[in-house]
């Protein structure tokens, strides 16, 4: 089996194939209406793609929160590949290249079993539980290192 890779969507293909990672999670898996899954954000946000054997498993983007923030969403990785690295790949990618374009900060609205998984990246909770597509979330930040 051939080690995950991931990717900065460079073209519409490798967007696509975001998108299908997204859809095959957050839609398929977890009911999360088609209108809600797919918004304004996804014609300006970064986005990033795990590929291994050349099939995409992960996705995630990035996009300005503020001047100093950027905020991380639809992080997704197929279940096959749940528990094997994938999403901390993805968040390393994510975190690398929110530094390089100068943010300071993450921001992140994690759905609640996913919580812990953030924390131990280094993520503080910063909110109660709150709802977004059905779906208990908590906000969590980060302070990227210099």
């Amino acid at each position: 089996m051939e080690d995950p890779v991931v990717v900065l969507a460079a073209d519409d293909a490798q967007k696509r194939d975001a998108l299908a990672v997204r859809e095959a999670v957050f839609i398929r898996e977890q009911g999360v209406p088609p209108e809600l899954e797919l918004d304004e954000h996804d014609q300006t946000a970064l986005h990033f793609v795990a590929y291994a054997g050349g099939r995409a498993i992960g996705a995630a983007r990035l996009r300005p929160y503020n001047k100093d923030t950027g905020k991380v969403e639809r992080v997704a990785v197929l279940s096959a590949w749940r528990g094997k690295g994938v999403g901390r790949l993805l968040m390393a990618a994510v975190e690398q290249e929110a530094a390089a374009r100068g943010f300071v900060r993450l921001r992140l609205n994690a759905q609640t079993h996913a919580e812990p998984f953030y924390r131990k990246l280094g993520y503080e909770t910063v909110s109660e539980v709150f709802e977004e597509a059905g779906i208990p979330h908590v906000t969590m930040v980060k302070t990227l290192a210099p």
